[in-house]
C-alpha cells in the first residue's frame, strides 16, 4: 500500500476540498495524515525542513510584494477610482452601440494594470455599470458577460498576485530543472520576467474581449443600443483627464518602473502603495493640497535624479549636483510630510483602518495557503509522487509539447471546482519541474516564461467557470434580482471561448511570451 500513499493523498486532499473544507488547513492536514502513514510504512521523511521552508517562504522578496499589491487595491476599491473611470468613459463612449460594454472592458485593463484585484473590479463595476446597461436595453446576457470578463484581466495583465505568486513556482520550479540537468548555475527566472512575458497576451485578451463585443453590437444593435446624449456637465476631454490620468500615473510609476528595470516587484509595489495612498486621500480627504504637493515632489525628485548623476563622496559632487542633492532632501521630507499628511487623512475618514484591516485578512489567507502546500508538496515528493509524474509525463506522446497539453487539459478541468491558488500550489510544483525537464522535439527545453504565462492564461478561466468561477459569485452577489444565474453563467461562456483561443494562439506563438522579456532582459 505504501507504493500508492501519493495517489491516495492526491485523491483525500481532493475530496476534503470538494467537500468545503478550508483550503490551507486541507493540504497540511492531509500531508501529515499521510506522512505519518508513510513514516509507519518506513518511508523516508523529510519532515526536518519544513521549519526551514516556513522561514523561506516569509522572507522570500518575491511575495513580499503580495501585501503591498493587496493593500493598493483594496485602498484603490475604497477611493472611488473605479466609479470615477466607468462614470467618465461610460458617457463618452457610451453613444456608441456597444459603447458602454467597450467601456467596461477598458476600465476592467486600466484597473487590472494598477491593482490586480479581480473581486474588487468585478463587484464594482457590477453595482455601477450592471444596472445602467440594463437599464438602456443591453441584453442581460452580454452585460453580465462583459462585466464577468473585464474583472478578471486583473489576473493576466500585470500587476497580478496570480503572476507573482506563479512566478515564484516557476522560478522554484526551473532552478529544480536546472540543477536536475546538471547546470550548477542556471539563469533566474524572475516574477518580473513573468509580468513582460505577460503583457502582451494581457492586452490581446482585453481587444479580442472588445473585438467581441463591438461585432455583437454590430450584428444584433438590438443587444447593446447606445446611450442617449448627456446634457450639461464637464467636457468629455476634462472628464477623461480627470478619472483616467491617476490610474495611468500610478500604472507607469507601478508597470514602467518593473519593466523598465528600475525597480523589483516588491520596489514598485511599495511605490504603488504609497501612490495608492495619496490617490485615495485626494478623492477622500476634504483638503487635497498635500496630495498635490506630494505628487508634485517626487516628480521633482525624480527629474532631478534622472538629470544629475549624484555621487554621495564629497570629492565628486560638483557644484551643481550638491544643489540638486540638497534641492532633493528637501524634496523628499516634503513628501514625506504629504504622506504623513495623507495617512492621518485617511485615518480620520476611516479608510485606512478597513483597508488594512481587509488587506491583512487577504494576505493572511495567502500566506497561509503557500505554507500548507508547501508541506503538501514536500511529503508528495518523499512518497514517490515526483517520480511517478514525471513518469507519466514522459510517456505521452510528443515529448513536451504533448505534456504540457495534458497538464493544460487537466489545470482547465480543475479550475471549473478550485481556486487558482489551490491550482498554483498544488499542481505547478509539482508538474512544472518535470516539464521543464522534458526535451522538445528540436533537443531543446521549455521557455520557463512561456510556460508560467500559459498557465497564467489558463488559471484565469477558473474565475468564469461554474460552478466555482468567483467572479459569478462576485457578481452574482451584487447583481440586481432580477438577473438569474443562468444569465450570468451563460453570458460567459464566450469569454471562456475567447480566453481559450487566447491560449490556442500563444502555444502557436510563443514570442507573444517571450519576446518582450528577451527584449528588456536580455
Amino acid at each position: 500500500m505504501s507504493a500508492y500513499l501519493d495517489l491516495l493523498m492526491i485523491a483525500a486532499a481532493c475530496l476534503c476540498l470538494l467537500a468545503g473544507f478550508p483550503v490551507a488547513f486541507t493540504l497540511a492536514g492531509c500531508a501529515l495524515v499521510f506522512a505519518a502513514l508513510g513514516a509507519w510504512s518506513g518511508v523516508f521523511l523529510s519532515l526536518g525542513a519544513i521549519p526551514s521552508r516556513i522561514y523561506g517562504i516569509m522572507t522570500n522578496p518575491a511575495l513580499l510584494a503580495v501585501p503591498l499589491f493587496v493593500f493598493m487595491g483594496v485602498l484603490l476599491e475604497r477611493s472611488r477610482v473605479a466609479e470615477d473611470l466607468l462614470e467618465a468613459l461610460g458617457r463618452l463612449a457610451g453613444r456608441l452601440p456597444g459603447g458602454l460594454g467597450l467601456a467596461v472592458t477598458l476600465v476592467g485593463a486600466l484597473l487590472a494594470a494598477s491593482t490586480g484585484i479581480v473581486g474588487a473590479t468585478v463587484a464594482t463595476m457590477g453595482l455601477i455599470a450592471l444596472p445602467t446597461m440594463l437599464r438602456n436595453g443591453y441584453d442581460t446576457r452580454l452585460a453580465c458577460g462583459s462585466i464577468a470578463a473585464a474583472g478578471t484581466l486583473g489576473q493576466i495583465i500585470p500587476p497580478s498576485i496570480v503572476l507573482i505568486v506563479l512566478g515564484d513556482q516557476i522560478s522554484v520550479a526551473y532552478q529544480a530543472a536546472q540543477l536536475k540537468a546538471g547546470n550548477f548555475s542556471p539563469d533566474a527566472v524572475t516574477v518580473a520576467d513573468l509580468f513582460a512575458g505577460a503583457l502582451l497576451p494581457g492586452l490581446l485578451l482585453a481587444a479580442s474581449y472588445a473585438a467581441y463585443q463591438l461585432a455583437r453590437s454590430l450584428i444584433s444593435p438590438q443587444l447593446a443600443p447606445p446611450l442617449p446624449a448627456a446634457n450639461g456637465g464637464q467636457s468629455p476631454v476634462a472628464e477623461i483627464s480627470k478619472a483616467v490620468l491617476p490610474a495611468l500615473l500610478l500604472i507607469v510609476a507601478v508597470l514602467g518602473s518593473i519593466l523598465a528595470g528600475l525597480a523589483t516587484p516588491t520596489e514598485a509595489a511599495a511605490v504603488g502603495a504609497i501612490g495608492a495612498l495619496l490617490l485615495a486621500a485626494g478623492k477622500v480627504v476634504a483638503n487635497r493640497r498635500w496630495s498635490v504637493v506630494a505628487l508634485l515632489a517626487a516628480l521633482a525628485v525624480i527629474v532631478l535624479a534622472s538629470t544629475f548623476d549624484l555621487r554621495i563622496a564629497r570629492d565628486n559632487v560638483t557644484v551643481g549636483e550638491g544643489v540638486a542633492m540638497g534641492a532633493a532632501v528637501v524634496l523628499t521630507i516634503l513628501f514625506g510630510i504629504a504622506v504623513l499628511k495623507a495617512v492621518a487623512g485617511l485615518h480620520s475618514a476611516d479608510v485606512l483602518a478597513p483597508a488594512l484591516r481587509k488587506a491583512t485578512e487577504v494576505t493572511a489567507m495567502i500566506f497561509t495557503i503557500v505554507i500548507g502546500a508547501t508541506i503538501f508538496s514536500l511529503v508528495f515528493r518523499d512518497l514517490g509522487g515526483e517520480e511517478r509524474i514525471a513518469g507519466l509525463l514522459s510517456a505521452i506522446p510528443g515529448g513536451a509539447p504533448g505534456a504540457v497539453f495534458a497538464v493544460m487539459v487537466v489545470m482547465f478541468a480543475l479550475g471549473f471546482f478550485l481556486d487558482f491558488l489551490e491550482i498554483v500550489f498544488v499542481v505547478v510544483p509539482i508538474v512544472a519541474p518535470v516539464l521543464l525537464n522534458i526535451p522538445m522535439p528540436d533537443g531543446g527545453t521549455l521557455s520557463p516564461v512561456w510556460l508560467g504565462v500559459l498557465m497564467a492564461v489558463n488559471l484565469q478561466t477558473s474565475f468564469l467557470t461554474p460552478p466555482f468561477g468567483f467572479a459569478l459569485f462576485y457578481l452574482r452577489g451584487v447583481a440586481p434580482d432580477s438577473v438569474r444565474t443562468v444569465d450570468i453563467y451563460a453570458g460567459v461562456v464566450p469569454f471562456v471561448a475567447l480566453q481559450l483561443m487566447m491560449l490556442a494562439v500563444l502555444w502557436a506563438f510563443p514570442a507573444l511570451a517571450t519576446w518582450l522579456p528577451h527584449v528588456l532582459y536580455g
